[in-house]
C-alpha cells in the first residue's frame, strides 16, 4: 500500500517539477496557434483547454494503460518502477514534444513533422508506419471494447454485434467535425474514466486487498525476463508512439502555446496513474502474480477488468467502472482512424474540408479495420505493442533534433536523447527476442540490442555535436 502511494504522488510531482522544466527547456511562444490561424471549422478548432486536456487523455488512454499494465503486473511490483520513471521522463516528454513541434508547424502529423528534422527517408517510412500503427490501433480499440460489452449485455448482444456498433460510431467520429461528436460527449466520457479510476481504486484499498510493495524481483510465473518485455507490454502506462499520432489533433484546437503542458504532460501523467492503478489492482485482487496469470488464460486481460469492477464495487459501481474502461479505447479508437485520415490528407495533400473527400479517405480505412478485427486479438495487441514503442522511439529522436536545432547546439536535447536511447535499444532488442519478431536467444538479443542502440545515438550525434 505504501508503495502505491509513493508512486501515486511521485508522479503528480513529476508533473509539477520536470513538467514545468520540460516546458521551460521547450520556451512556449505567445504566437497565435493554428486553431486561430487556420480554423476551417473541422479539424482546426480553437476550443475551452479544459476541453482540449479531456479530449487528449481520453485520446491517448485506450487499452493500454488497462491492459498493458494489468498484464505487466505480471512481472510484480517492478512494474510501478517502470510506470512512475517512464512517465514522467519518457512519456510525458514524448507527448509534449510531439504535441508542441507539431502546434509549432501548423498542427501537421508526426510522419511529416519527423521528415522536417529527420529527412525525407524517414518521413516515408513514417507515413507508412504511422498509417499501419493507426489501423491497428483502431481494430484493436474496436475489438477490446466490443468484448467488454458483450460481457455487460444479453447473449443475443455478442460481440460481433457491438463491433458493428463501434464501427459505425468510428465513421461518424472519423468524418464529422471534430466539435460535433467528440466535443460534445468527451466529457462524459471523461467523467466515467475519473469514476472508474477512483472507484476502482478505493475498492481495492477500502476492501482490505493488500497491494503488493515494492521489490525489483521478477516475480512473472513463466518467469520471463523483465528486459525487455515488461517495457514493451505496459506500453501506453508509460511511454507511447501512439500519442504522438494523437498530440496533432489537439495542437490543432490549442488557444495558447502555455497550455501545452497541462494538455499534453499533463495527460500522460493521468494516463499513468490510470495504468498504476490497474497494475496494482490486478496482483491484489488475485493476491499472486500467479493468480493474475490463471485469470488472464481463463478469461483475458478484459475478465480480469470485469472481475476487478464488479468484485470491489459491486454490481452499479462494476457497471460505472466498465463503463469508465470501455470509454478508454472507443475515445482512442476514433480518434486513430481520424489521426489516419490526417496522416493520409497530409501526404497527399488532399483538402479536407470537403465531406466527399473526407470520405474517399474513411470509408477504406474503417473498411481494413473492421477486416483485421475479425484475426485473433491477441496477434494484434502483440504487433501494436511493439509498433507503438517504435514509433515512440523515432518520435523522441525527432524531439531531440528540434530542440538541438531550435537552442543551437545546447544541452537542452538531452531531455529526449536520453529516453529516445533507452527506448530504442528496448524496441530493438524486442523485436529480435520476441516469437512474433526473430525468436533468438538472449544471448545474442541483448548485445545485439546494445550494438545497434549504439550506432544509433552515432548517426544522431554524427549529425548533431560532431557535424563540422
Amino acid at each position: 500500500m505504501i508503495t502505491f502511494f509513493i508512486s501515486l504522488i511521485a508522479l503528480i510531482v513529476g508533473f509539477m517539477i520536470y513538467g514545468r522544466f520540460v516546458e521551460k527547456v521547450f520556451a512556449p511562444s505567445l504566437k497565435p496557434t493554428p486553431a486561430i490561424t487556420h480554423n476551417d471549422g473541422v479539424d482546426y478548432i480553437p476550443l475551452p483547454t479544459w476541453k482540449v486536456f479531456m479530449i487528449q487523455l481520453l485520446n491517448i488512454a485506450g487499452l493500454g494503460p488497462i491492459f498493458g499494465a494489468i498484464a505487466g503486473a505480471l512481472w510484480g511490483p517492478v512494474v510501478y518502477f517502470w510506470i512512475v520513471i517512464g512517465t514522467i521522463f519518457s512519456g510525458a516528454v514524448h507527448d509534449y514534444l510531439s504535441g508542441m513541434i507539431s502546434l509549432r508547424h501548423n498542427g501537421e502529423s508526426i510522419s511529416e513533422i519527423v521528415g522536417i528534422y529527420l529527412g525525407d527517408t524517414m518521413k516515408t517510412v513514417m507515413r507508412i508506419f504511422s498509417v499501419i500503427l493507426l489501423v491497428l490501433v483502431g481494430t484493436v480499440f474496436m475489438t477490446g471494447p466490443a468484448l467488454l460489452l458483450a460481457k455487460l449485455t444479453p447473449d443475443s448482444l455478442d460481440v460481433t454485434f457491438w463491433l458493428v456498433v463501434v464501427l459505425i460510431y468510428y465513421f461518424l467520429a472519423t468524418l464529422l467535425p471534430i466539435d460535433k461528436i467528440i466535443g460534445k460527449i468527451y466529457p462524459l466520457f471523461g467523467a466515467c474514466l475519473i469514476i472508474m479510476a477512483v472507484g476502482v481504486s478505493s475498492g481495492i484499498i477500502l476492501g482490505g486487498w493488500q497491494m503488493p510493495e515494492m521489490t525489483l524481483q521478477n516475480l512473472h510465473p513463466k518467469d520471463l525476463p523483465i528486459w525487455p518485455l515488461m517495457f514493451i507490454t505496459v506500453a501506453c502506462g508509460a511511454t507511447s508512439g501512439f500519442h504522438a499520432t494523437q498530440s496533432p489533433l489537439m495542437a490543432r484546437c490549442m488557444k495558447e502555446e502555455k497550455n501545452g503542458r497541462v494538455v499534453f504532460y499533463g495527460a500522460m501523467v493521468a494516463e499513468g496513474i490510470i495504468a498504476l492503478i490497474w497494475a496494482s489492482a490486478g496482483i491484489a485482487f488475485y493476491e499472486t502474480t500467479g493468480g493474475l496469470a490463471a485469470a488472464i488464460a481463463s478469461a483475458g486481460p478484459g475478465g480480469v477488468v470485469y472481475d476487478v469492477s464488479f468484485g470491489t464495487l459491486g454490481t452499479v459501481g462494476g457497471i460505472l467502472a466498465m463503463i469508465g474502461v470501455i470509454a478508454c479505447p472507443i475515445t482512442s479508437g476514433d480518434t486513430a482512424f481520424r489521426s489516419a485520415r490526417y496522416t493520409l490528407s497530409d501526404w497527399f495533400k488532399i483538402d479536407q474540408v470537403s465531406y466527399t473527400k473526407r470520405l474517399a479517405l474513411a470509408i477504406p480505412l474503417l473498411g481494413i479495420g473492421g477486416i483485421l478485427s475479425q484475426m485473433n486479438f491477441d496477434i494484434i495487441w502483440r504487433y501494436f505493442s511493439w509498433a507503438n514503442q517504435t514509433l515512440a522511439m523515432i518520435a523522441l529522436w525527432t524531439g531531440a533534433m528540434y530542440l538541438w536545432k531550435q537552442n543551437k547546439g545546447g544541452w537542452q536535447h538531452y531531455i529526449a536523447v536520453i529516453p529516445a536511447i533507452f527506448m530504442t535499444m528496448v524496441t530493438f532488442t524486442y523485436i529480435l527476442q520476441a516469437p512474433e519478431g526473430f525468436g533468438l536467444p538472449t544471448s545474442i538479443t541483448y548485445p545485439a540490442g546494445v550494438i545497434i542502440t549504439i550506432f544509433w545515438a552515432i548517426v544522431y550525434f554524427k549529425s548533431t555535436i560532431f557535424k563540422k
